[in-house]
């Protein structure tokens, strides 16, 4: 399998693609609003706290507080590490179930107004970009990424990336990690250290502790919220969570950048800078690769599947659903058949959107109803397999009776969709206009309305979207030749080529 890293790196705007064997999988967009948090320290200060939330505002001195949990206070260890695998670009590098329990956690009881207090200052580190009309959520468990490795202050924990399968290199990794920490500091071993030698791992451990030593003393020396710490762009985001031994090349199309990339390279992982590519071609380098079409098609609402079948995707505040259907397709023995190769080609098209997409929080698929139990069980073990290759955590329910699967896949950014749209001026985001006919109908009334007690002969102007003149001249004639008998008033109709769909004006 081939796997490129494709960045479009402009002033205003970065877009990291991750291709595999020609496909995008992954797209990770960053726009320069000055707004970027996602991995940012900052000294905070308790604004209020929500005894019935179990969690606290913070003021990390920006214009929106800060959402803080109970959850993330404690020393839970192990969604720690979940929090900072989500920090990264890749969270891929999942570890080992630790000696305490999930469950040992759970039972350990904590209420957030014995833990803070208004006023309070405390280091926090945002764990989600605010997306909505939410703020950010924080942690006060910092993490500290670097390539092969992940500092964790505030825990005595060492974990390895569970992609390093080998059982020898695991245990040599754990011991060199043990024999090189000076303190009860907690590391992630991450995948590509991997054959890293002693050396490599010591250079880099004392890197990320006086990076901490130097974000403490900010905390010292700042009196009031605001950054302490700002994670790296996401070019070299991309490289130090990306570009692995997995990736055969990276390829950037800003000489800025790229001269970026290489220092990073050169410092931390040398011998990949032969797989680092200036693009100086003519086209775009998104449209040279194909990317540029992918983004327009994950804008679509309706995915067409090969077969002639298709999905459709909407967005909601609360859900995701997402309804197949067999189109086109007919099948060529029987409908069950038919039925069963839609679902299951559904199903690669579904796990590919949610990862390229970005699509987290609730998700309901809806897939076509299947008679067969054994076929309902063999959709959702497909579905589970296609989604194993997703980084974000997913978690997923068997298929009820009617045909329904619901899941959840973790957030921490806005989706695609949320990143590069907004809601339509038309319709205000309620994704339909009024038909015409609706509309002439609701001028009749107005008109009645208006006119109901005409004082006089005379005219009336009605002002109107020219589909909608088009309409009440011809189809609606009659019906206009009646109201004027009725309102006892001559009716004007006036196309506007600047008015809405749905706009119109009533003059006497």
């Amino acid at each position: 399998m081939t796997s490129e890293l494709i960045i479009n790196a402009r002033p205003h705007e970065t877009r990291v693609a991750l291709v595999e064997n020609g496909v995008v999988v992954e797209l990770h967009i960053e726009r320069k609003t000055g707004r970027e948090l996602m991995g940012n320290i900052y000294r905070g200060r308790i604004a209020r706290v929500l005894p019935g939330m179990q969690a606290a505002f913070v003021d990390i001195g920006l214009e929106r507080t800060a959402f803080l949990y109970v959850a993330d206070v404690y020393s839970d260890y192990l969604g720690l590490e979940q929090m900072m695998l989500e920090n990264s670009i890749d969270n891929s590098d999942r570890t080992e179930p630790a000696e305490t329990s999930t469950k040992q956690l759970r039972d350990i009881s904590f209420q957030i107004e014995d833990l803070l207090h208004e006023g309070q200052d405390i280091m926090v580190q945002v764990a989600k970009e605010p997306i909505g009309h939410k703020g950010a959520r924080v942690t006060t468990h910092i993490s500290l990424p670097g390539r092969h490795l992940v500092l964790m202050p505030t825990v005595n924990h060492i974990g390895i990336s569970r992609r390093i399968e080998d059982r020898e290199e695991r245990d040599r990794l754990r011991g060199l990690i043990q024999e090189l920490r000076s303190s009860d500091f907690g590391f992630i071993v991450r995948t590509v250290s991997e054959g890293a030698s002693r050396e490599k791992l010591k250079s880099e451990m004392d890197f990320l502790l006086k990076l901490w030593d130097t974000i403490q003393k900010k905390m010292e020396k700042r009196a009031t919220p605001g950054l302490l710490h700002k994670d790296l762009s996401v070019p070299l985001r991309a490289v130090r969570d990306l570009f692995t031994k997995e990736v055969d090349r990276l390829v950037i199309d800003s000489p800025e950048e790229y001269e970026n990339i290489m220092r990073f390279i050169k410092a931390f992982a040398p011998r990949l800078k032969y797989s680092v590519e200036l693009y100086e071609g003519k086209d775009p380098v998104f449209d040279s690769f194909g990317i540029e079409m992918e983004i327009s098609r994950a804008l679509e609402n309706k995915i067409w599947l090969k077969s002639g079948g298709y999905i459709v995707i909407e967005t909601t505040e609360a859900l995701t659903p997402i309804d197949v259907n067999t189109g086109s397709y007919v099948g060529k023995r029987n409908l069950e058949e038919t039925i069963l190769k839609t679902n299951l080609e559904a199903v690669k098209e579904i796990a590919y959107q949610l990862r390229f997409r970005n699509i987290g929080g609730l998700i309901v698929i809806d897939f076509i109803d299947m008679a067969k139990r054994s076929d309902r069980e063999r959709v959702f073990m497909a579905l589970k397999e296609a989604l194993s290759k997703d980084k974000a955590k997913t978690n997923v329910l068997p298929m009820s009776d009617l045909g329904l699967i619901e899941m959840t896949r973790k957030r921490t950014r806005a989706s695609l969709n949320m990143l590069l749209t907004e809601p339509c001026s038309y319709c205000e985001g309620k994704g339909v206009l009024k038909s015409r006919q609706t509309v002439c109908y609701e001028i009749f009334r107005e008109l009645e309305r208006e006119c109901a007690l005409p004082d006089s002969e005379g005219h009336v102007y009605v002002m109107v979207n020219p589909e909608i003149e088009t309409m009440l001249r011809e189809e609606e004639q009659d019906s206009i030749i009646d109201l004027e008998k009725r309102i006892n008033k001559r009716i004007v109709i006036i196309g506007k080529s600047n008015f809405h769909l749905e706009q119109y004006e009533i003059t006497g």
